[in-house]
């Protein structure tokens, strides 16, 4: 197959027959080898001997699965993870959008700093951020301290899933805050402009055409949130009770405590298989309502 190609110098054309062997070597695609490579030898292979050893340990069989769905503390940690994890990215998206919206009318300077106030968290352990958090929700807390000045009394706050969904959603906001910006600074403003001069009121012109708009960055930052929520271990344990454990608790209990990794594993499969059914059920209904927001 020929392909013709130009000289800018010359003005004239030349006829080059490329072999469909070297044209696909010259394409970029082949860029990405290294990092799917890469992917492969950590995550693919490791994931691969996991689903394994809930099979095979301590024998061949699906006594591991049988177990799990036996026990009613196991289902009732299952069901908790992903009710927590809702809340967090309930949480960060009514944070979130604010936030990202203001970064979109803000001048140069001021959305710099914001952006800055995104990305600091990252240059901060999670650990250190958890501890902070448990210095600010303890019982003798700075905001229990804050509530019983103002009068209204101490909140519970520490060991309980309350505390758990704040720490959580303070560590996962960035996550939802940038696919939210990078949505809305793509959206113009001219059209909320439009709206009002058509006669509708400044929150009935954001409800029917900037926030139809933006759904595709909440989609995007509340699966990114919802799916890193799932595997919080740190967070939830430093910051929860009994009450609040999550499935990443039980695992970390199964295989380096009790090294039954066979029991661990069949958690793990357990809770990806979950989360890809329920991505599969929510990714097309999320796409329909995108489309009929957009249409209206």
């Amino acid at each position: 197959m020929a392909h013709r190609i130009s000289d800018g110098r010359q003005g004239e054309a030349a006829t080059v027959a490329v072999s469909p062997g070297l044209r696909l070597f010259g394409q970029p695609v082949w860029l990405v080898v290294p990092a799917l490579l890469l992917l492969v030898a950590v995550m693919a292979v490791p994931l691969a001997l996991i689903v394994l050893r809930s099979f095979n340990e301590p024998e061949w069989g699906m006594q591991n699965y049988v177990w799990f769905f036996g026990s009613a503390v196991n289902l009732t940690v299952l069901q908790r993870t992903f009710a927590i994890s809702a809340w967090v990215t309930l949480v960060c998206i009514l944070c979130a959008y604010p936030y990202a919206y203001a970064m979109t009318l803000v001048g140069p300077k001021l959305r710099l700093l914001l952006i800055l106030c995104v990305l600091v968290p990252f240059w901060v352990s999670g650990v250190v951020r958890t501890l902070a958090w448990v210095i600010l929700l303890q019982d003798s807390g700075v905001i229990n301290t804050a509530l019983r000045a103002a009068g209204l009394g101490s909140v519970k706050l520490i060991r309980t899933q309350t505390g758990v969904v704040i720490g959580m959603a303070h560590v996962l906001m960035p996550f939802m805050i940038l696919p939210l910006y990078s949505v809305m600074k793509g959206i113009d403003l001219r059209l909320l402009q439009a709206a009002r001069s058509l006669g509708a009121k400044p929150w009935k012109a954001f409800i029917d055409v900037y926030l139809p708009l933006s759904l595709p960055g909440v989609f995007a930052g509340g699966i990114i949130v919802f799916i890193l929520s799932l595997g919080f271990y740190i967070t939830p344990a430093l910051l929860g009770g009994p009450r609040s454990t999550m499935l990443s608790t039980l695992v970390q209990n199964q295989v380096l405590s009790l090294l039954n990794w066979g029991r661990g594993g069949a958690m793990g499969v357990i809770l990806l298989v979950s989360t890809f059914i329920l991505l599969a059920l929510a990714a097309p209904l999320m796409r329909q309502r995108y489309k009929r927001a957009a249409r209206n």
